[in-house]
């Protein structure tokens, strides 16, 4: 079993810059695609960004398009969201995710394709 943990998350202004990481266990990370996803109350979960499992190749949610990066090291087993520019409507609870893959590509931008979630970091943007 792949455990996850979040953290980074706090309470930032707009405009302000916020690094989320996300550690996880087991030797076998790099075999696993993995994901930011995020969930405001009252909303679905969606999609923010997801990572292949070498790091090469990555998925961004249009809404976060050119202000958020996500990377990973898989020396660390860590998976990272750099999140530049933050607006009042990224705040939501943030979660990683990871999905086992076959075939290097980022994974999917669907909720359903991850076996392992985190527990979630808050992510308060005010204005």
């Amino acid at each position: 079993q792949v455990q996850l943990v979040e953290s980074g998350g706090g309470l930032v202004q707009a405009g302000d810059s916020l690094r989320l990481s996300c550690a996880a266990s087991g030797r076998t990370f790099s075999s696993y695609g993995m994901g930011w996803f995020r969930q405001a109350p009252g909303k679905e979960r969606e999609c923010v960004a997801t990572i292949s499992r070498d790091g090469g190749i990555t998925y961004y949610a249009d809404f976060v398009k050119g202000r958020f990066t996500i990377s990973r090291d898989n020396a660390k087993n860590t998976v990272y969201l750099q999140m530049n520019s933050l607006k009042p409507e990224d705040t939501a609870v943030y979660y990683c995710a990871a999905v086992y893959v076959y075939r290097i590509g980022a994974p999917p931008p669907r909720t359903r394709e991850y076996e392992y979630w985190g527990q979630g970091t808050q992510v308060t943007v005010s204005s």
